[in-house]
């Protein structure tokens, strides 16, 4: 990412760091992580105008623009995962603090199990609350849980919502852009992650990458 703004070193790292912090710190297609993966900033100082320093009005907009392009292209590497079919939307709210909302919510996008229930538009929930149990959050009261996808509600403390049909979880699922919500009543903190399915491509494209 280049900018032509002058901005000071300091200011520079607090950018990067709010950027990649929102948005591709915030994905997995499959969990595994490149060891070409890499983001650069730059700033090349050509625009003429002042040097913009840390915490500043003219700081606050170039980070604002800054992490909004960050997240398009962060989202656009989860939209191009090979052979995806769904783009789906992990929002943890209520936690104690962001950290334990990003365990919750990787734990959901990179279960193969979830992401294969994605790429079938199967609403099996059991597998969404599972992978929620075992992120590693202490203390954790499963019976507080919360969990939508999209506009239904399909598990209420814990369990089953007692008006949940099976036909409404199908209908979101069959969706190409899905937002799977989950509430934690731990607290206020919230983390979004975004992923995609596991399709039958995707074990072709793997299986022949080098031949």
């Amino acid at each position: 990412i280049a900018t032509d703004a002058a901005i000071g070193q300091e200011a520079l790292n607090q950018l990067i760091d709010h950027a990649v912090n929102r948005s591709f710190n915030c994905i997995t297609v499959d969990g595994d992580t490149s060891t070409n993966d890499s983001l650069i900033l730059m700033a090349t100082g050509q625009s003429g105008v002042a040097e913009i320093q840390a915490n500043t009005p003219e700081y606050e907009q170039l980070r604002d623009a800054m992490t909004e392009v960050a997240i398009l292209l962060a989202q656009a590497i989860v939209r191009d995962g090979e052979g995806a079919t769904k783009f789906m939307t992990v929002k943890v709210e209520a936690g104690q603090d962001v950290e334990e909302c990003r365990k919750v919510g990787y734990a959901i996008a990179h279960s193969p199990l979830v992401k294969t229930a994605f790429f079938a538009s199967d609403p099996n929930l059991g597998r969404i609350l599972a992978a929620i149990g075992y992120a590693g959050v202490a203390d954790l009261d499963v019976s507080k849980l919360d969990l939508y996808l999209d506009d239904v509600w399909v598990a209420r403390s814990g369990g089953r919502h007692p008006d949940y049909r099976e036909e409404d979880g199908q209908r979101v699922m069959k969706q190409s852009e899905i937002t799977v919500r989950v509430t934690l009543a731990r607290g206020t903190e919230t983390a979004t992650i975004w992923t995609c399915d596991l399709s039958h491509d995707y074990v072709s494209i793997n299986a022949d990458y080098r031949s």
